[in-house]
This record gives structure tokens, C-alpha cells and sequence, in this order.
């Protein structure tokens, strides 16, 4: 993803866009927490809802992901999505500029 970058967050890599986390890896546990509200994905992830569970961090709502249960075209789109939702919208215009089909939804 554009301007991502891989860092450390409480001793896990994590990847930001200019500073904001996006996603976070915990790969003792093989899982990942993706920066998307649940209740927006639970209706078109059909079975790979049992790979997903919420996460409250303060006032922040993310995802957890666990990666043995989770189809790797669905994850590559919530960390996609996760990516927009912290994006400086003027990053995320130009990636989507440069699609040349729309991305297909379950």
C-alpha cells in the first residue's frame, strides 16, 4: 500500500500510513488487528465471519483476525480496507486513480 510503512507496536510489527496504524501483527498468536469496524464487514464476509471478532481499544473499535481461519483474498481486502480508513484521503485518490477495475465484493 502506498506510503506504508512497517514498524513496532508493544514489541509486534505493525504498519502505519504518515504515523496512523493500520495493522498490527501478532504472530505468536497468528492473528492480526486491522483498523475496520466489525459491524461493517460481518454481512459480506460470509464463513470467514468465525475469523473475526471485535476489539474495543479505548473509544476505537478494530478487528481481530485470525489468520488460520481466514481466506487470504479476504484478508488482502480488510487490510486494504483498513489501509483506506487511515489514508490522507489525497493517497487514497491516487491508488484508486491507478485501479484499472473496481474491486469485486463478496
Amino acid at each position: 500500500m502506498p506510503e506504508a510503512e512497517e514498524q513496532q507496536h508493544h514489541g509486534h510489527p505493525d504498519f502505519r500510513v504518515r504515523k496512523k496504524i493500520f495493522a498490527t501483527l501478532w504472530p505468536g498468536e497468528n492473528r492480526a488487528v486491522l483498523k475496520i469496524k466489525f459491524d461493517n464487514q460481518v454481512d459480506w464476509l460470509g464463513p470467514s465471519r468465525v475469523a473475526l471478532s471485535e476489539i474495543k481499544w479505548g473509544k476505537q473499535s478494530w478487528t481481530n483476525v485470525q489468520l488460520a481461519r481466514i481466506d487470504g483474498k479476504v484478508f488482502r481486502e480488510l487490510v486494504e480496507d483498513a489501509w483506506y480508513a487511515v489514508a490522507p484521503k489525497i493517497v487514497a485518490a491516487k491508488l484508486f486513480s491507478e485501479r484499472t477495475a473496481p474491486r469485486e465484493e463478496s
